[in-house]
């Protein structure tokens, strides 16, 4: 069994296939059975790979990985932004988040002419204020898409900035070389926002003080409606100078 293991971890970094070995950066991404992978390439931040094993029938997450301009005019900031989209009760609002979060991102940084924390905010809030329109929009048709959802996890890097923003329970870790040792030391970038947490819980009674269900204790598991288990929003922002790392 653990072999097995190893053996389809090492399939995430290494495509077994050799058909689908590219020389310069991936930018749409390849299929290979269960198994879907961007092969390592350059990009304005320096080398980025990715990959994504699918553990469902249907698979519900979403991640993309974009570099170069960060703003819808070419001039600029440039960077690199990562995505990951952790979709449950199906693969409707994943996908959304794929397909317009990182536009909304452009768009705004046009706006303010540079990369923010307020700018991921933005993006962030009229990705779900457009989801929400559709959702209503096809309420007659499909009212399930209302009992759809997804985790956001989002890394930009901008010149020696690293944004970090989650919302739901996904989490960012940073692996950091240590010089003198040649070991590497995790440091986590974001913390897990959900219903098992007593503080999220009060927050959420306290805005739905008439919904006794708006938390329920289900399997042991405390969740949303009982439905899910996400809730709320994290915004981290960092700078990285050579040997230091700094949160602000």
């Amino acid at each position: 069994m653990l072999s097995r293991l190893m053996n389809l971890l090492k399939a995430c970094f290494r495509p077994r296939s050799d058909r689908f070995i590219h020389k310069n950066a991936d930018t749409g991404g390849h299929q290979d059975g269960l198994l879907w992978y961007k092969d390592t390439g350059q990009h304005v931040n320096g080398e980025f790979s990715m990959a994504v094993v699918q553990a469902n029938n249907l698979l519900e997450d979403q991640s993309q990985l974009e570099s170069g301009c960060l703003s819808t005019h070419e001039s600029g900031p440039y960077g690199t932004f990562v995505g990951v989209y952790d979709g449950h009760g199906g693969p409707e609002t994943s996908r959304y988040v794929n397909d317009h979060l990182f536009q909304h991102l452009k768009r705004f940084t046009y706006e303010q002419q540079s990369m923010s924390v307020d700018v991921i905010r933005k993006a962030y809030q009229a990705t779900e204020e457009g989801f929400l329109s559709l959702v209503a929009r096809q309420w007659p048709m499909t009212p399930q898409l209302a009992a759809v959802g997804s985790c956001c996890l989002v890394g930009v890097v901008c010149g020696t900035n690293l944004y970090v923003a989650n919302l739901g329970d996904s989490r960012a870790v940073l692996g950091r070389a240590i010089k003198e040792t040649e070991e590497y030391l995790a440091i986590q970038l974001s913390a897990e926002h959900n219903a098992c947490i007593e503080s999220v819980r009060q927050e959420l009674q306290l805005l739905h003080p008439d919904d006794s269900q708006i938390v329920v204790l289900k399997h042991n598991v405390w969740r949303v409606k009982g439905l899910i288990q996400i809730r709320n929003l994290y915004l981290g922002y960092y700078e990285i100078q050579q040997d230091t790392f700094e949160l602000n």
